[in-house]
């Protein structure tokens, strides 16, 4: 058995950010910073000034470029020979925390990870998430590594726009539901049982007080509550997969948020809320009661998630365009980690049930 279950150290508190030097001096005197334009524009000067006082190197932060490409990875990794770095730190969200893990996977440098919106687990986890130079999904990587150390900043997470969060619970709670299905296939060991026992654990969490910490962002607050949050859905759903491996990685529900990317329109839509969506679909796959799927989407318009097609922008769909939907989906990676084999028509008719239930609800 071998499996990296997440990073080497998650240090979360307010203010942090005027620490990065003191944690970073560990890996070297030069470090290259790269994130998106609006994490670097919030965290970038206060990173360096913390870099400079320990006598750190970081010159002029590194644009990502907006994907996590193969086009982007080569770009960063070219870099990365230019100024020869001793570290590579990651702001932003969970695209440029994957660009970041390939490009210091392929160059044999360490990460530090300074997630700026709890919007996914991708600061936490030794995978990356492939999208071509458009936005549309491609593959899940294996040539990525885990960062050696991930530091949030409640301060700069309470500022973000609270949709972020929103996007991230809905990303968080795909981990129950994957992993209950998932785990079926595999040997019940004290690993596996863990991950889904830790998966069910978050759940119930998001359940209890994902609304309660939604309206803490909202005012500003940085409440125990919203700290939970954050660390259930940046490390605890990180450390789902940790644990579980390929016994317990994404399945029906991440099939058909990458299958929905292929309609440019959606791309306005995030990860987690499109994710919300594919896990109404899955249960509907799965042939779950109706009231199961009900009960989710009465959560889903307590916490402000998508619950249909046209909620995340997808335009009336004709016939064509829900047979490729099925078509692609099943292809995905994800699909295949169901119990039981998956159609493209069984995708179509799981995804008009899903979107006919949350219009329903709306």
């Amino acid at each position: 058995m071998e499996v990296v279950v997440g990073p080497g150290k998650y240090i979360r508190r307010a203010g942090i950010l005027s620490e990065v030097g003191q944690h970073g001096k560990q890996y070297g005197t030069k470090a290259l910073l790269v994130g998106g334009h609006t994490a670097l524009s919030v965290a970038a000067e206060k990173i360096t000034a913390s870099l400079a006082e320990q006598g750190i190197e970081a010159g002029t932060p590194f644009w990502y470029g907006g994907e996590s490409s193969w086009t982007n990875i080569d770009r960063l990794a070219a870099e990365v020979g230019q100024r020869k770095p001793d570290m590579l730190i990651a702001v932003g969200g969970g695209k440029v925390m994957d660009t970041v893990k390939a490009a210091a996977y392929r160059v044999g440098l360490p990460v530090i990870a300074i997630p700026t919106i709890a919007a996914t687990c991708a600061a936490t986890t030794s995978i990356a998430i492939i999208y071509d130079d458009h936005g549309t999904f491609t593959e899940i990587s294996r040539r990525s590594k885990a960062p050696e150390l991930v530091l949030v900043d409640t301060t700069v997470i309470s500022k973000a726009p609270v949709r972020f969060l929103i996007a991230g619970i809905g990303d968080t709670l795909a981990k129950w539901f994957e992993s209950r299905a998932t785990s079926q296939k595999a040997v019940p060991s004290a690993r596996v049982k863990s991950a889904v026992g830790l998966a069910k654990v978050v759940y119930e969490l998001l359940l209890e007080s994902g609304k309660e910490a939604v309206a803490a962002l909202e005012q500003g607050q940085i409440t125990p509550v919203l700290e939970d949050v954050i660390d259930a859905i940046i490390l605890l759903s990180g450390s789902v997969s940790g644990y579980g491996g390929d016994d317990c990685r994404t399945a029906a529900a991440h099939a058909i948020y990458s299958g929905l990317t292929i309609f440019p329109e959606i791309h306005e839509t995030y990860h987690g809320e499109i994710v919300a969506f594919g896990i109404l679909a899955q249960l509907a796959l799965e042939g779950r009661e109706e009231q199961e799927i009900r009960e989710l989407i009465s959560y889903y318009r307590e916490v402000k998630l998508p619950a249909s097609l046209p909620e995340m922008g997808v335009r009336p769909l004709a016939a064509e365009d829900w047979q490729r939907l099925g078509e692609v989906t099943v292809t995905i990676e994800d699909m295949a980690n169901m119990p039981f084999a998956v159609s493209p028509q069984m995708v179509i008719e799981a995804v008009q049930k899903a979107d006919g239930l949350g219009r329903a609800q709306q």
